[in-house]
């Protein structure tokens, strides 16, 4: 059976990436490049480079083409030619190019190094809608200058304010603490209790940055009672995580907590754990997933990633991201990776008589775009 018509359809699909930050404000040297090409924190070692890796050896094949080299351009060439573009053309480019037609950009990251909501929508030329992270807000709280007894009320207040316009939450409790945090819901006491201790922590070392775990689960609630759908980083990032302690499903009895509440939880990107994060899906109506991150540094391997990510979940519960930061060679590769994984996939169950066509297309544009805009409210086609 022809898969013409598959594969046309995936082409040109107009994406909602429903979880990615901004693109570079600034140039970047190779250094610079190179760092963010990896999750790591770490300096590269001078006896290696970046570029010979997964998505090293993406960006030389599909990215190259982009700004007008041959594929596989070789690591010299490519830097030379980012530099004769520019930053903003670059990014124009490579963003032009993905196909993403919406973004949910989430702005609490080193947001002074990013595009924010404003300049995305001007470098693509598409609709940019915010996800608001609870911990930087709970940080904000901090810095404003607040007792410990009135923490809780002046954050619901902040959170409130400050996601007004927002079309989704986001926590990085993954990061911070783990998923093995007691699922409970803490007392307004108990938040005041640890806002003390941190809020001494933050005056005696300059540094404020939210770890205590009565802390995290008081966000992740408050994010609870406000009502929209709150994203979770799971599985792979930076040195920061414990791979181990980010597996979702240690999530269970805070998924069953939050179900009476009718609030979505979208786990993010969860390599290597999309597997669990599928049979979480299944089993949960409030659950979704993707397998953005994870796809662009898998690279020539993504396409079994996101063929794992079809097999257990429902198809109304995938959503695509890129999760892409900074360079916008991520956003485009994000993009056109996860492409070409769906159609690896689909084109031989089609073949084989598996799977109709017309199917195959149907579940391509759920993922892609369809499914987003019913978790998070989004207009059709805005």
């Amino acid at each position: 059976m022809s898969t013409d018509s598959l594969t046309e359809a995936i082409e040109e699909l107009p994406l909602v990436d429903h979880h990615v930050h901004g693109a570079l404000r600034g140039d970047v040297d190779r250094a610079g490049l190179e760092l963010m090409l990896t999750e790591s924190d770490r300096p590269i070692p001078s006896w290696m480079t970046q570029f010979d890796s997964q998505i090293g050896f993406a960006v030389r094949r599909w990215c190259a083409p982009v700004l007008g080299l041959e594929p596989h351009a070789a690591p010299e060439a490519y830097l030379a030619r980012r530099g004769e573009l520019g930053t903003a053309e670059v990014t124009r480019r490579l963003l032009t190019a993905s196909g993403i037609d919406h973004y949910l950009l989430e702005t609490g990251y080193k947001g002074e190094e990013i595009l924010d909501i404003d300049g995305m929508a001007r470098a693509s030329g598409r609709r940019v809608d915010e996800v608001v992270r609870l911990e930087a807000v709970l940080e904000d709280v901090a810095r404003s200058g607040v007792a410990a007894a009135d923490l809780p009320e002046r954050f619901r207040e902040t959170l409130a304010r400050r996601t007004a316009d927002a079309v989704g939450l986001k926590s990085i409790v993954a990061y911070r603490f783990g998923f093995d945090f007691d699922p409970e819901r803490p007392t307004d006491d108990e938040v005041a209790a640890a806002a003390g201790r941190w809020l001494a922590q933050c005056e005696k070392t300059g540094e404020v940055r939210v770890s205590d775990p009565v802390l995290l689960r008081f966000g992740l609630w408050s994010g609870v009672d406000r009502g929209l759908p709150i994203q979770l980083h799971a599985g792979y990032g930076d040195p920061d995580v414990e791979l181990h302690r980010c597996d979702p499903l240690l999530l269970t009895r805070f998924i069953k907590s939050v179900q009476p509440h009718e609030v979505d939880l979208l786990l993010l990107h969860c390599y290597p754990f999309q597997r669990n994060a599928g049979y979480l899906a299944q089993v949960f109506p409030h659950v979704y997933f993707d397998v953005g991150l994870g796809v662009n540094y898998t690279g020539m391997r993504s396409d079994a990633v996101v063929a794992e990510s079809l097999e257990l979940a429902p198809f109304a519960k995938i959503l695509f991201s890129s999760d892409a930061w900074g360079p916008p060679e991520l956003h485009h590769l994000g993009a056109l990776l996860w492409r070409r994984g769906m159609l690896r996939t689909l084109a031989p169950w089609v073949e084989r008589g598996e799977w109709a066509v017309d199917d195959a297309i149907r579940v391509a544009r759920m993922i892609a775009c369809d499914n987003a805009r019913r978790v998070y409210g989004l207009a059709a086609g805005a």
